[in-house]
């Protein structure tokens, strides 16, 4: 597979590898081994990187060098407002293009997308604010490896369209869902199964009079694919909504719950109190809806219901509940084919984590002739890797030195877990959360996406 991206070669991305031996009956002592640091030039930094240009400034990825010139939304995309460009190439010979859409030969400030295959071509769309690729050749379920893109038709709107299209040739759209703000596919426990992750956002956009602004979070969907049927399986996921909940009920003052369970739940006839005393009653409103919704997300109505109880206005609870229930029919739960009602049980199945570390090297006198050496993965290449820019001088200071990271990337091309290597006295953190946002290519095993671990070297030059 092909992958290219904008980049700039002074922006140096070193994939790190331990070299060893092939053939050899034991392993080579660990001070025999040669820890091989490639420097990256233009070739490889365009496999690698996503450069985003806005306002006449360049945003290098994993360093944004101004605040005010970065992403506002929280989420990073391949190309917003015509800034962003991303090709890839499946073995099948099917290609996706993301980039800015041409007007004549002038660049707009609006996306498109692409697929093509010979010399044939299928425009996904040719006029969209927001373009991702949220994966590229990997297994969904199904039944073959696919590319999804998520689509914001017009800035006016909240959410995304998420489009998934095979990778066979030629391709076709398999499915597609809309009304979250985002889709983000992960092997979420590293069991071999693949999740979709997104928000109920558009059925809770203006609920009770609250704009999406106004709330912590909107109610989280994951979703999986069975043998081609879209499941609901946020109830598999319960420890994850068990968080939300226990930082929501967090935030509750007792006082303020109190005088809140004594209004009448609308808070339609406070035009005649003060607003500090609305705008607390709206909080809290907020905090308890989101703790319904995530029992109710999760596939726990019976406690949604109890914690609605203990915490609505008993005269507004019928009316409450039954728009409730209401949001969620016409929102994502309209657009899947079952809710499965699986809980955890507490027995882990992990996937082999396949080693993207270590390089193995033909050695003089060990290696059996003929045997030649063979990397175990293709490993994974970049869609998009982005940070939030360095404000403060220390933060400013450890951009700009260099970081090995070890990574676990999963078979969705999403990391799962990050680890900073070496002796460093101070941890960049800036970079270390902006990992959970990074998105890849997955790597390749015997023609399959897999999980793997790799290292990488990433540093700053100005």
């Amino acid at each position: 597979m092909n992958a290219h991206s904008k980049a700039k070669p002074w922006l140096l991305i070193k994939p790190l590898a331990r070299g060893s031996a092939v053939g050899a009956r034991h392993a080579m002592p660990l001070q025999l081994r040669q820890q091989r640091t490639i420097a990256v030039y233009i070739e490889f930094a365009m496999d690698l990187l996503r450069v985003c240009v806005k306002s006449g400034l360049i945003l290098f990825l994993l360093s944004c060098l101004t605040a005010s010139a970065c992403h506002a939304q929280s989420r990073d995309v391949v190309c917003r407002s015509g800034v962003g460009y991303f090709e890839a190439e499946f073995p099948t010979g099917v290609k996706v293009h993301v980039g800015a859409s041409m007007v004549g030969e002038l660049e707009a400030r609006v996306c498109e997308a692409a697929l093509s295959w010979g010399d044939q071509h299928l425009v996904i769309s040719d006029a969209a604010p927001d373009l991702d690729i949220d994966a590229f050749g990997v297994d969904l379920g199904l039944g073959g490896p696919v590319v999804a893109l998520q689509v914001r038709k017009s800035k006016a709107e909240c959410c995304m369209e998420y489009r998934i299209y095979s990778l066979r040739s030629p391709p076709v759209l398999l499915h597609s869902m809309t009304g979250g703000e985002f889709f983000s596919a992960a092997d979420t426990d590293l069991d071999g199964r693949v999740e979709i992750w997104t928000n109920d956002a558009a059925s809770v956009e203006g609920f009770e009079n609250f704009r999406l602004r106004d709330l912590d979070f909107a109610p989280p969907v994951v979703l999986r694919f069975v043998r081609g049927q879209l499941l609901d399986v946020g109830s598999e996921f319960r420890s994850y909504f068990d968080q939300k909940i226990a930082e929501e009920r967090a935030k509750l003052n007792p006082q303020d719950l109190s005088d809140f369970k004594n209004s009448d739940g609308k808070l339609a006839s406070a035009a005649a109190l003060s607003a500090g005393w609305l705008s607390r009653m709206r909080s809290v409103k907020v905090k308890v809806l989101e703790i319904v919704w995530a029992y109710l997300y999760s596939g726990r109505e019976q406690e949604a219901w109890r914690s609605l109880d203990e915490m609505w206005p008993a005269a507004d609870l019928n009316r409450i509940r039954a728009a409730l229930l209401d949001a969620r029919a016409r929102g994502i739960r309209s657009q899947v084919d079952g809710v499965s009602t699986a809980v955890p049980t507490g027995r882990e199945i992990r996937v082999k984590i396949f080693d993207g570390t270590t390089t193995v090297v033909a050695t003089p006198g060990l290696t059996p002739k003929g045997v030649k050496s063979k990397e175990e993965i293709t490993p994974p290449r970049a869609i998009l890797m982005e940070r939030p820019p360095p404000v403060t001088p220390l933060e400013i200071e450890l951009a700009q030195s260099e970081s090995t990271l070890e990574l676990v990337i999963d078979s969705a091309g999403k990391v799962r877990s990050v680890e900073v290597l070496g002796s460093a006295q101070s941890v960049d953190d800036g970079l270390l959360k902006s990992t959970s946002d990074w998105k890849f290519i997955p790597a390749y095993s015997a023609g399959d996406p897999v999980a793997s671990r790799i290292l990488l070297g990433v540093s700053l030059k100005k």
